[in-house]
């Protein structure tokens, strides 16, 4: 592999992510749920500040899930037999998931619920 232009480098992360979301049902359901907080954000009408925490929330989520799964990849393409330590990275990679997902989750939690308060109260 030799250096790439700009356009190139460009080229191969966009190829990248497109090949995550092609392959991974759960970057397809990450994207879906973060879908969904757009349009409810689009709805409540949130303030310019809670969308850009939503966005920083979203795009952590999107690439804790493409890291994890180049971890998972490069961890296959190294061994087919079971070992621990493969067996203990992958399951960081995905704890490291778990966690951007527990934080969108508790952001959203945050940003939405003195809307719904609102909603509800009449």
């Amino acid at each position: 592999m030799g250096r790439n232009t700009l356009p190139e480098s460009f080229y191969y992360a966009i190829v990248g992510v497109v090949s995550v979301f092609k392959s991974e049902r759960n970057m397809k359901l990450h994207f879906f749920a973060a879908l969904v907080v757009i349009i409810l954000a689009g709805l409540v009408n949130v303030t310019p500040f809670e969308w850009a925490v939503l966005v920083l929330t979203i795009f952590l989520v999107l690439a804790a899930e493409t890291i994890n799964t180049a971890i998972e990849k490069t961890v296959d393409l190294v061994t087919d037999n079971y070992h621990p330590l493969a067996e203990k990275a992958k399951n960081m990679a995905a704890g490291a998931v778990l966690l951007s997902a527990a934080n969108a989750v508790i952001i959203a939690g945050l940003i939405f619920w003195p809307y719904v308060k609102v909603i509800f109260s009449g």
